[in-house]
């Protein structure tokens, strides 16, 4: 008994790891999605976001499958990176600076526009 609630604990926890990497995992299986290397050489990324925002992980997923690095800040963790996001207006998250413009909300086309 003891051992199918492992085995089912054991699932579920597998399942939970493969979502959170799913933009890792996919890169691996489809690398037509990966941004050139010129925009990845070129690219500079922040995301400000806290963990537990939906919208957060989907960028970092949309980064992540495209190959775009990106230093992520959380907002809420990390008292540096609060006032950084307040002195660029914050106002929402997630809230993206990609080489100075600035994006708020979740608008990966908005991002792919600011690369170079």
């Amino acid at each position: 008994m003891l051992g199918g609630v492992f085995k089912k604990v054991l699932l579920v926890l597998l399942v939970v790891v493969v979502i959170q990497n799913w933009g890792k995992i996919e890169r691996v299986f489809n690398p037509s999605q990966v941004a050139p290397e010129h925009v990845r050489a070129s690219a500079h990324v922040v995301l400000y976001a806290t963990e537990w925002c939906g919208y957060c992980k989907q960028i970092r997923r949309f980064l992540d499958q495209k190959g775009i690095p990106y230093q992520a800040f959380d907002i809420e963790k990390d008292a540096q990176a609060r006032k950084a996001y307040e002195a660029l207006g914050g106002g929402g998250i997630p809230f993206v600076d990609v080489n100075g413009t600035l994006i708020r909300d979740f608008d990966p086309q908005a991002i792919l526009r600011a690369l170079p």
